[in-house]
């Protein structure tokens, strides 16, 4: 446990360290990258490599496109795909990576930008880039202080902050974002609408107020929504009766089944849009004192359109 804690430590020293001691070089690698009009390729060998791939997919992820390339397939034919507005971000612990060294010395030749993210700020890589990240370490977290433990961490942690500046620049969105990663949790709640996930048509429980308790069982239980909705002849959404209202009123009452459903409705109930974001109606649902189940779904002039239970937001991954 102590080791555990002391190699922690180590590391969240070397954060510090790399913290304070950032300067105009982190602003100069943001302005080379928006000012070339090319993508980011990133290199290097080992856990270098490791970090390095990490980084481009974080770039790509917040709307700075990039890509990982490795040094020795790079040499071998795959640096055709780098472009002369490309820039180049190399990582070394060293700085002296000699396959590292041999790929920066072609592309540089090819008009590249180039930025090193070293652990020698005097090494041959940064002295061959046109703009050097200091990821230099006082000493590795690993007990023998040989392997690449904090300076991995300080070289992910500079790419991570050289990311946050670009978003920042680029004014990138958390739309922007989901957009890009359609596919996650995130992009679900902040790309999926209501209607994508609601019931319409005739699976909506629609009901007139005269209607009778008796009446509207049926459609209560046929639709199986927890539900149904009150509407007047021009479809506007009057109220809401629900399975829980039906056993509320059960306790209460001794005979309701010949009380027209308006008497016992909830008039003008919480409602939602077919355009909003599913996860505001999750937040409508959940975030008041007794959970609501269901929810009517109306357009801008508050005819009924469809209606939206809680499982269907719970199902589509929203929680």
């Amino acid at each position: 446990m102590d080791l555990a804690k002391k190699t922690i430590d180590k590391e969240i020293a070397a954060l510090c360290a790399v913290r304070d001691r950032i300067g105009p070089e982190m602003e100069q690698a943001v302005e080379l990258i928006l000012g070339t009009g090319g993508i980011v390729i990133t290199t290097g060998i080992g856990k270098s490599g490791y970090v390095a791939a990490k980084i481009a997919g974080t770039l790509s992820g917040t709307g700075s496109p990039a890509t990982f390339l490795h040094p020795v397939d790079a040499l071998h034919g795959e640096c055709g795909i780098v472009r002369r507005d490309d820039v180049i971000l190399a990582l070394s612990k060293s700085g002296e990576t000699a396959e590292v060294i041999e790929l920066l010395t072609v592309l540089k030749a090819n008009g590249c930008k180039t930025i090193a993210l070293v652990g020698n700020p005097n090494s041959t890589i940064a002295n061959q880039c046109d703009v050097v990240l200091d990821g230099s370490v006082e000493q590795e977290a690993c007990p023998l202080n040989l392997a690449p433990t904090s300076s991995a961490l300080v070289a992910m942690s500079l790419g991570d902050a050289l990311a946050a500046c670009l978003i920042d620049r680029i004014a990138f969105t958390p739309t922007a974002f989901s957009k890009l990663h359609p596919a996650g949790s995130l992009g679900r709640k902040l790309l999926l609408t209501v209607e994508s996930v609601m019931h319409k048509g005739n699976e909506i429980p629609k009901v007139a107020p005269a209607q009778t308790i008796r009446e509207i069982l049926v459609p209560l239980s046929a639709k199986a929504m927890g539900a149904v909705i009150v509407v007047d002849p021009q479809n506007q959404l009057l109220g809401i009766f629900t399975d829980g209202d039906l056993r509320r009123a059960l306790e209460r009452r001794d005979a309701i089944l010949d009380l027209p459903v308006c008497e016992l409705m909830t008039a003008d109930p919480i409602r939602v849009r077919s355009d909003d974001m599913a996860i505001r109606a999750l937040d409508l649902m959940e975030n008041r004192t007794s959970q609501i189940a269901v929810l009517p779904v109306v357009d801008a002039q508050n005819r009924v359109v469809g209606i939206l239970r809680l499982h269907d937001l719970i199902r589509a991954g929203l929680k």
